[in-house]
């Protein structure tokens, strides 16, 4: 099979993807001259280089699919744990201008961006007979959901994310126990 051959479906949908990684681009650039803290800035410049890694690497694939190896792994440390709980959350609401759009906003929509496209990357991979393709869009999600991690790192130290928690989330969780040994599965041996 000719290296450069791939299904319909997975065309189409990598043509999704490509177009997707133009706009979230578009959007991430959108935001730059509004952004105000500067670690807000550095994620958003450091996102959007590895964007631009990410979407060069989806373009190789289209005119190779099967001769690439995929090096585009999104790299960052975990700051912090999580805080949990409510306290007194700001109200949000839509802005009438741009110029009024604050690092809360600008970090929300990064945020749903990362998470709409770890979405899209996974139901193009489930798509893909190719498995060079599947692997770079599986690890596409995984990319998409570091990024979104970073953002709500960045979003819930500030407050602008918070977690609430279930005062009964443990009778919630409770009700399931582990299986039994056996399922009545026997073996064939």
């Amino acid at each position: 099979m000719d290296d450069r051959t791939l299904g319909a479906h997975e065309v189409l949908e990598l043509h999704e993807v490509i177009e997707y990684s133009i706009n979230a681009l578009h959007q991430f650039h959108l935001y730059q001259p509004h952004v105000q803290e500067e670690e807000l800035w550095n994620s958003l410049n450091r996102q959007i280089e590895f964007m631009v890694k990410e979407y060069d690497f989806l373009i190789s694939l289209a005119d190779a699919p099967s001769a690439n190896k995929n090096d585009t792994v999104y790299d960052f440390s975990l700051e912090a744990d999580p805080i949990y709980g409510m306290d007194n959350p700001q109200q949000t609401f839509p802005k009438a201008s741009s110029g009024r759009i604050t690092d809360r906003d600008i970090a929300s929509g990064m945020l749903n961006c990362h998470k709409a496209g770890a979405s899209l990357k996974l139901r193009a991979s489930l798509e893909c007979a190719n498995p060079t393709l599947r692997s770079a869009l599986l690890q596409g999600v995984k990319n998409s959901a570091d990024m979104a991690y970073e953002v709500f790192q960045y979003m819930n130290m500030r407050g602008y994310y918070q977690v609430p928690i279930l005062n009964n989330q443990r009778y919630v969780l409770n009700q399931y126990g582990f299986s039994p040994e056996n399922l009545g599965f026997e073996s064939r041996i």
